[in-house]
């Protein structure tokens, strides 16, 4: 039985598998080159990450294919339904890395309201000639605690997102499509555990009541923010997105930062992926990252491991 981790895979998730009986395969094959590789080695299972594509195509093209696994929450470069209904079996890793993203929110948070996405383009520039200049220029920033955070998609990640904000002293409001309330469950030293309910409520409330706005859903037929929404909002308010490219309009985005109405923006993932519009690469009030949001080791081990385990489970089910 032979795996093809094509976007790579931790080395726990590898032992797993070969301790299973299972031969792992982690040379990186081409797109296109890869119905003549899975069909020379019969390959019966391939992980992947947002890299590689699995598309009906492919599919139909490799007959050996049993299952297929995406190590990460978001599964739109697979043909999932097609997948299912030609019997593969399609599997992701949903919890795996809601921390990793969460913290990067966080990340470009903080980063955010002390400027310093900015202050690290132009310290390295001016910062010996103009340091006064770039003091007086970031000493107007502000602090989270006390502020509301919107959270748009409130899944695993969105309540991870919603730990750390009540952690270090936010308000929180969320919005979900299918949770009407939730409870965020924050654990502390000595087994102490603390449960905060969470009601959820309609996108149009949220934008007009947040500080800051972070968005954790899938992808969208279209934005779910554009000029609308964003002149609902509040003058000054953080966007960050860490989900998915195209859930904002990026040509509103910018037109909202220009005019003040949104002080900064937090962006990992872009609608022209992997090739960001300009536009949007040398905004100096965007904080940017390159979609890495489960891109920490702890996550990466933890993808690995649980791919393998649902990998496994699945033969011993067929096999038993």
């Amino acid at each position: 039985m032979k795996v093809l981790a094509n976007d790579g895979i931790s080395r726990s998730g590898i032992e797993l598998l070969e301790d299973a009986g299972f031969e792992v395969i982690v040379t990186k094959v081409a797109q296109e080159q890869l119905p003549k590789f899975l069909n020379e080695e019969k390959i019966e299972v391939i992980c992947v990450r947002s890299a590689t594509k699995i598309r009906k195509e492919l599919i139909d093209a490799c007959p050996s294919l049993k299952i297929i696994g995406r190590g990460g929450v978001g599964m739109d470069n697979i043909d999932v339904d097609y997948a299912r209904k030609k019997s593969l079996h399609v599997i992701n890793t949903p919890t795996a890395s809601s921390s990793s993203v969460a913290e990067l929110v966080f990340a470009h948070l903080f980063g955010g309201v002390r400027y310093l996405y900015d202050s690290n383009r132009n310290m390295p520039l001016t910062g010996d000639t103009e340091f006064k200049d770039l003091k007086k220029n970031y000493s107007g920033g502000s602090e989270l605690r006390g502020k509301t955070l919107g959270i748009i998609g409130m899944g695993r990640i969105g309540s991870e997102v919603a730990k750390i904000a009540l952690g270090i002293g936010m308000k929180v409001i969320g919005s979900d499509d299918h949770v009407g309330e939730t409870n965020i469950t924050l654990e502390f030293y000595n087994d102490q555990v603390v449960q905060v309910p969470i009601k959820t409520e309609p996108i149009g409330d949220l934008i007009k009541h947040s500080d800051f706005i972070t968005l954790h859903v899938p992808a969208q037929n279209k934005p779910l923010l554009g000029k609308m929404e964003f002149d609902q909002m509040k003058d000054g308010v953080g966007i960050i997105n860490t989900s998915r490219g195209g859930v904002i309009d990026e040509v509103a985005l910018v037109e909202a930062l220009a005019d003040g109405k949104v002080s900064f923006a937090g962006l990992d993932v872009f609608e022209n992926e992997p090739t960001p519009a300009v536009q949007i690469l040398m905004d100096q009030r965007i904080s940017l990252s390159p979609h890495i949001g489960a891109a920490t080791k702890e996550a990466q081990e933890r993808i690995g491991i649980e791919l393998a385990q649902q990998i496994i489970s699945i033969y011993q089910k067929e096999t038993a």
